[in-house]
């Protein structure tokens, strides 16, 4: 994710629609940040110590409080980043599938592997936890991504110390009370108002084994650099620019309302969003009109109240004016604005939904992520020269190929070089499906059995019996 950072204004609930600052919180005090650390490793000797049911059972019921307060949790949400309140519900749903999964299923996707068992030898692989993790999570979807994170390490024995991003403190509140519901021990998980210097203090104290941020590509390498200097691991989930492939279509007009209604899914601040769209030159003409024809129509609309027909805000102003910028510079570098690009006149952050096409090389939005509601279209003649443009880019999260004929789009997704590539549909979504990227995109995986790999002890237990 690519919007810039708001964080030097401190812990609070901004409304994007209105502008109006409705609540401010204090940052962690330095013996905070200790006392933090010091539960978090106090907390694993005992936690990690108890059987996976247990734990599971626990971690269970996070889950269900998930969806038991899933409209408090998403009229949180659309306070604090503007989501609207109808995804913000599915998204609480999401978290309780994805809490629920690892409850399940951890026993059996931490099982001892077998590497030899004959007369006299046996040798397995363990994997058993590590200690207290850092998490640093983003605004963009409060709780999905928190639950990405701490679900599997939860069930797994490890402890976190989570660092929610500034604009979400409510949200990050609403996650600690539900884990203190649920019967999270104290210590076990813990939420922390903390600077970019503590963050670092964190980081460094060797109590903390690893740390997973979700968030910038700045803030991804500032914080594997000060992790690899402390010899911590870390997994990276960073920015997209994923390709969404259309090599043929029944109904080009009906397949560009598909993807635009994709593309502006939680107002177009998804990582993996589909933020290129690459079509065939014979239905190129009529998938740019569809796009133009459906992006007029919208109005902007109350997060809170969403309505069919309508779009949100953005995050921050600084999110709003950082995509107009993007915009202005394409067009100035040769590409075509069809529709929209403008902030909209009044209170709160909205943007035009935009659809841009002819964007060169010469433009920062050729390779830079366009983190908002903006359609990017380019047209290709070949499919050969689809992949090349799919590919053309130094992030590889995720990316989809559709076509009508049969093997068509399945040939094309499997040279995507992406962390997720998806043939004739969207995303493969759902608590077990692993979710992660390549290149500038970051590094290791989270969700299904995957994110149970990351902070884990694989341990080689060999024994030899002596008869």
């Amino acid at each position: 994710m690519s919007a810039p950072s708001t964080a030097d204004l401190g812990y609070r609930t901004q409304n994007p629609a209105t502008g109006e600052v409705e609540k401010q919180f204090d940052t962690a005090t330095d013996e905070q940040i200790q006392q933090a650390l010091e539960k978090s490793q106090k907390a694993y000797q005992e936690w990690s110590k108890r059987p996976m049911s247990e734990r599971a059972a626990i971690v269970k019921k996070v889950a269900s409080l998930f969806t038991e307060r899933r409209k408090e949790l998403a009229q949180l949400a659309a306070r604090e980043m503007g989501k609207p309140a109808n995804e913000g519900s599915g998204e609480a749903r999401f978290c309780d599938a994805i809490f629920s999964y690892y409850a399940d299923n951890g026993e059996e996707l931490t099982k001892d592997q077998v590497v030899k068992d004959i007369d006299g030898q046996k040798a397995v692989i363990e994997r058993l936890p590590i200690g207290p993790l850092l998490g640093i999570m983003p605004w963009n979807y409060p709780y999905y991504q928190v639950a990405r994170f701490a679900a599997p390490n939860l069930v797994l024995g490890n402890t976190i110390i989570l660092k929610h991003a500034e604009i979400c403190p409510q949200s990050a509140l609403a996650i600690q009370q539900i884990m203190d519901d649920a019967g999270v021990p104290e210590g076990v998980y813990q939420n922390v108002f903390a600077t970019h210097d503590q963050i670092s203090t964190i980081i460094a104290d060797p109590r903390i084994q690893g740390i997973s941020l979700t968030g910038s590509e700045r803030a991804g390498a500032s914080v594997a650099e000060q992790a690899g200097r402390h010899l911590k691991k870390v997994v990276l989930e960073l920015g997209g620019s994923d390709p969404y492939v259309v090599l043929s279509a029944e109904d080009p007009k009906a397949a560009a309302e598909e993807a635009l209604a994709i593309r502006l899914e939680n107002t177009g601040q998804a990582c993996n969003s589909n933020k290129r769209m690459i079509v065939m030159d014979d239905i190129y003409d009529d998938y740019v009109a569809g796009l133009v024809e459906k992006a007029k129509a919208l109005k902007p609309g109350d997060p809170l109240n969403p309505q069919e027909g309508t779009y949100g805000p953005l995050s921050s102003e600084a999110a709003a004016n950082a995509l107009v910028e993007q915009i202005e510079d394409a067009v100035k570098n040769g590409a075509t604005l069809h529709a929209g690009g403008k902030r909209v006149d009044g209170p709160g952050y909205y943007v035009e939904p935009a659809v841009l096409t002819g964007v060169t090389k010469e433009a920062r939005a050729y390779y830079e992520e366009l983190f908002g509601p903006a359609a990017v279209v380019y047209q290709v003649t070949s499919d050969e020269e689809a992949l090349e443009l799919a590919n053309d880019t130094p992030f590889g999260l995720g990316g989809a190929v559709f076509a009508t004929e049969d093997g068509r789009a399945e040939k094309l997704a499997s040279k995507l070089q992406v962390g997720m590539a998806n043939a004739n549909a969207y995303a493969a979504e759902g608590a077990e499906m692993p979710f992660g990227g390549v290149k500038r995109s970051g590094y290791g995986r989270e969700l299904g059995p995957l994110g149970m790999e990351e902070f884990v002890n694989k341990r080689l237990y060999y024994v030899v019996d002596e008869d």
